[in-house]
């Protein structure tokens, strides 16, 4: 009786540490996981396959692994719906299966730390750890070869550790449990001798002898090789130690946004001009608020709806420039700024015809449920990799913080290598902006004051306007800034009132950004004229703090001259200081006594001065209305009509460009070979430029766009074919792109030119004559 239970307890001995050493890695690699649902999954996984293997060990040994193979999919696929299930995914079991198949890996590598089980991140741990142990088992157990059968345990638990990389405290206990567990199964004999006695008892004393030292041979041999092997290895593995694991993370790309998403302060405008387009419906809760008729006031106020936030500047374009990694329903908590207010918003979010991967959300988000997101801790904006559709509905709680304002007059803002990249002014920005820039930073020391003074300043002088073009290059900020108001400057839509703060603020030494959402109740709709853009400044221990430079409802701007005015490069000549030497002794002219006077008595000096003067004024006057006719056109071809007449417009606007250059193209030319044609043209009016003595940075205000404008002419070409082969299929955020590439080309081209062909720019009639030839 009690040799049967000796040797019922030596058999399962090496079954439990085949299963021990499986479940092991589990444990690692559950580490990194929010929960400890994955490490029971892989547990399970461990010991369903380990016992398949012990049950079906009379079984032939062909037949063995489609019979655990069928007992995995079933564990795994209880394990998916479980997981769906707790972290409130929608679909189906099949639907759910199939997505976690695609892209378990991938999502496993870029997934936010702690990672929540999901069916894509508990797919492939709960997959590795069943085959781990039928291959263990069978090895082991069906053949004897104990060290070979941990091999694909020992592989399993290598990998669990490589996932993890410096994630989480070094694995010492668990590695010595697995040594401890593997020492075990090796020391358990599992076959005895028949009688249980010495198996060499029935040998003659010769062949016993042979075999007995042939026996403590090999055991020398093995200890000696295991002697020199720690020998060897200990100290290189004494020197790992204390060394960082690399993290397998970095050569996994994580989740992008689409082209559009990466600089939605373009899709202002055409938003502003489709203004009951419905892009979401929204419910809001604010637990935290206060009761009864507070709570009220509470709900009715304004909320901002984040979308993007934008830290990248280039002198040509806004850009998100996040790293967004997977992330499951809790976020990772930021710290909150000390003396500032926290309250919990919770929002229900259908999209209707939002499109794109951005997830809007009030800032700061902690909880979203109903939705897979991918999420980055710097800006705190989420993203759904998938994208949005209509219909689609999730929930996002969010920890909205409030500084205290009595803080602000007195917060400074950060500095340094951390605050870089919202501090950066790319090279090209125009003497105006700078100047102007200089100008209120001069009256107003603290950095609160100055933020104030830019808010002040554009909410004074400038105009909202919903059919404004977009764009907000340095171009396109200098001329909505200065810009002559009958012309179209001085007006814009929230774009470039946001990004004009953000560019001034930077100038001015404060760290800025701009955030693009949606301004709402936060009941109900939100419709396509809700959208708009904000800037941020950072305040050291207050965080970003938002401003609206918009100008206040009903109240009409003041002209920018008025407080400032841009100082002219050259003085002109009534402003010349007048000559302080003493007057030579010179005769003084005698007058002519015989000069005829003119008519009723009127001098031919004075009648001569009236006729230049009303000669200037005429040609001042024809001057004037080229200028209001030629703004005329260009605002006609960007803003009117649908997106497929804008589009050609804006390349009506950049070949009267290139005529006016003295570098016409035939109409016979295809629209890349005129692309080709731009850009080179830009390229030699530079060069001559350059080489005509002028000062290399003489164009400053051109020169970002300069470089970009080779591709810019291309994607314009890409719209203009796409209108000629596919009329209709234009939308109006690429008519706004065809208006913001046209804008930036034509005044790099415009900058790269002599002074003197500037000034007759914008006045020359080409471009009126050929627009009353050319068909609209």
């Amino acid at each position: 009786m009690v040799t049967g239970a000796v040797r019922v307890l030596r058999a399962a001995v090496l079954p439990l540490a085949l299963i021990g050493l499986t479940a092991l890695a589990g444990v690692v690699l559950g580490r990194v996981y929010a929960g400890g649902l994955l490490t029971w999954l892989v547990i399970g996984a461990a010991v369903g396959s380990v016992l398949v293997s012990v049950a079906a060990r009379r079984l032939p040994s062909w037949l063995v692994a489609p019979v655990s193979v069928a007992a995995m999919a079933g564990w795994t696929l209880w394990s998916l719906r479980l997981a769906a299930t707790r972290a409130e995914l929608p679909g189906g079991l099949l639907e759910v299966t199939a997505d976690a198949a695609r892209n378990g890996i991938p999502r496993l590598l870029t997934a936010m730390i702690p990672v929540e089980p999901t069916p894509d991140t508990v797919l492939v741990p709960v997959v590795a750890a069943w085959l781990a142990g039928l291959a263990g088992a069978e090895v082991a157990l069906r053949t004897g070869r104990v060290l070979l059968g941990y091999l694909p345990a020992a592989g399993l638990y290598a990998a669990a550790l490589y996932v993890v990389g410096p994630n989480a405290e070094p694995a010492v206990g668990s590695t010595l449990a697995f040594v401890a567990v593997a020492a075990l199964g090796l020391a358990t004999p599992t076959r005895s001798a028949p009688g249980g006695g010495d198996p060499t008892a029935e040998l003659t004393p010769r062949v016993r002898a042979a075999v007995r030292l042939r026996l403590a041979t090999s055991a020398a041999l093995g200890v000696a090789l295991v002697v020199g092997l720690v020998a060897l290895l200990g100290p290189v593995v004494a020197e790992q130690v204390d060394g960082r694991p690399v993290d397998p993370r970095r050569y996994v790309e994580p989740p992008q946004v689409q082209t559009l998403d990466e600089n939605p302060l373009i899709r202002i405008s055409g938003w502003a001009l489709h203004p009951e387009q419905k892009l979401l419906d929204v419910s809001t809760e604010r637990p935290d608020a206060p009761p009864e008729a507070d709570a009220a006031a509470e709900t009715a106020r304004s909320t901002r709806i984040r979308l993007a936030v934008l830290s990248d500047y280039d002198g040509v374009t806004w850009r998100v420039g996040a790293t967004y990694r997977n992330a499951g329903r809790i976020l990772p908590a930021a710290t909150t700024a000390r003396d500032s207010t926290v309250q919990t918003v919770r929002q229900r979010i259908s999209v209707a015809e939002l499109s794109g991967r951005l997830l809007p959300a009030v800032a700061t988000p902690r909880e979203v449920s109903g939705a897979r997101v991918a999420y980055d801790p710097a800006s705190g904006t989420l993203i759904r990799p998938e994208g949005l559709t209509p219909g689609l509905r999730y929930t996002v709680t969010s920890a909205e913080e409030r500084p205290d304002s009595n803080l602000l007059a007195t917060a400074n803002v950060p500095a340094g290598d951390e605050v870089a990249r919202v501090l950066r002014v790319a090279d090209g920005v125009p003497d105006p902006m700078r100047r102007l820039a200089t100008q209120l930073a001069e009256e107003n020391g603290a950095p609160f004051a100055r933020a104030s003074a830019i808010e002040q300043f554009l909410g004074e002088h400038y105009r909202v306007v919903a059919d404004a073009p977009s764009g907000h290059a340095y171009p396109n900020l200098g001329f909505f800034l200065f810009g002559p108001r009958n012309g179209g400057g001085q007006e814009g839509t929230s774009e470039q009132f946001a990004a004009a703060f953000a560019v001034l603020g930077r100038l001015s030494g404060l760290p800025t950004r701009v955030v693009v959402g949606f301004r709402t109740s936060g009941q109900g709709p939100v419709l396509a004229g809700d959208a708009y853009a904000w800037p941020e400044v950072l305040f050291d221990g207050l965080g970003w703090v938002s401003f609206d430079p918009l100008p206040r409802p009903n109240d009409e701007p003041r002209p920018v001259e008025e407080d400032f005015r841009p100082t002219p490069e050259d003085p002109p000549p009534s402003e010349a200081p007048a000559p302080t030497a003493e007057p030579s002794a010179s005769p003084e002219p005698v007058a002519a006594a015989d000069a005829p006077p003119g008519p009723d008595g009127v001098s031919a000096p004075v009648l001569v001065a009236g006729g230049s003067g009303g000669l200037l004024l005429v040609v001042g006057a024809l001057l004037l209305t080229l200028l209001a006719m030629r703004r005329s056109l260009t605002r006609s071809r960007l803003v009117r009509g649908d997106p497929g007449q804008r589009i050609a417009g804006a390349w009506r606007e950049v070949t009267d460009a290139l005529r006016l250059a003295g570098k016409p193209v035939g109409d016979d030319l295809a629209a890349t070979e005129v692309a080709g044609h731009a850009r080179q043209a830009l390229a030699d009016a530079r060069a001559d430029r350059i080489g005509g003595g002028a000062p290399a940075n003489a164009p400053a205000g051109g020169a970002v766009a300069a470089d970009a404008s080779g591709p810019a002419v291309d994607e314009l070409a890409a719209l203009l074919n796409q209108v000629g082969f596919a009329p209709g299929a234009a939308t109006p955020d690429q008519a706004g792109r065809a208006a913001e590439v046209a804008t930036a080309y034509v005044a790099t081209l415009r900058a790269a030119r002599p002074w003197w062909r500037r000034l007759l720019w914008s006045v020359h009639p080409t471009p009126l004559r050929r627009a009353r030839r050319s068909p609209r």
